[in-house]
């Protein structure tokens, strides 16, 4: 059996500190330790809320396992969708998944679970905005008083951090084009996966960001 891996996190915090991601690759590890002859074709990682179905990331992996027929592989249900619109767009598509914290899960428990999920969610929103109401007629004042600057620190940091990996990943890819003559930029993709270097996100590379990367160079 071919497994794509799919892991998720909420937040580019929880994504940069690892938070989580490392609990989702465990519990993948035990589940595919059971299964005989696993072959793991890619583990995609995606910082993207649950509520949002379109996600690149997870785009990206059901397109491998459609063209592979293989398995798309999650630590939790929630961790692949908090909607039901989406777990029936896979299953319409034929694109068998299974969570790794339950790999019986029938197709009439999963629907329950996501449907659950989802209420809860929208039960939780509704008591912070309620709460936040409550306490701005209060009179209480809400967010730091420096809570633009914060924002703006923490935004920069980002982009400072992000042009720093790029600009590694700039130099390994001139590399690699100096060393094998390489000029294609499917070829340097593929070269560069065949390395086992990953983008900034932990991903397979392809041809499109290859092609951002080295125009930021110009």
């Amino acid at each position: 059996m071919k497994f794509v891996i799919y892991r998720r996190v909420s937040t580019s915090r929880q994504f940069n500190s690892g938070l989580g991601l490392d609990a989702q690759s465990e519990a993948v590890r035990r589940y595919l330790a059971t299964q005989p002859d696993a072959e793991v074709l890619a583990d995609l990682v995606e910082a993207e809320s649950g509520k949002n179905d379109d996600r690149p990331i997870l785009r990206q992996a059901v397109e491998l396992c459609r063209k592979h027929s293989a398995k798309l592989c999650v630590s939790r249900i929630d961790r692949l969708s908090r909607s039901l619109r989406l777990i029936m767009m896979l299953e319409q598509y034929k694109v068998p998944f299974v969570a790794a914290d339950n790999p019986e899960m029938t197709e009439l428990v999963c629907h329950i679970m996501v449907a659950i999920g989802s209420a809860e969610r929208k039960t939780i929103a509704t008591r912070v905005r309620d709460a936040l109401r409550q306490a701005k007629l209060r009179g209480v004042k809400l967010g730091g008083p420096n809570i633009a600057e914060a924002r703006l620190l923490a935004n920069t940091a980002r982009i400072h951090k992000a042009n720093e990996q790029n600009e590694k990943l700039r130099l390994v890819i001139q590399e690699v084009m100096e060393k094998t003559g390489l000029t294609k930029l499917a070829d340097i993709a593929h070269a560069l996966n065949l390395r086992g270097i990953k983008t900034n996100r932990g991903c397979d590379f392809t041809p499109t960001q290859i092609h951002r990367l080295l125009k930021n160079t110009q």
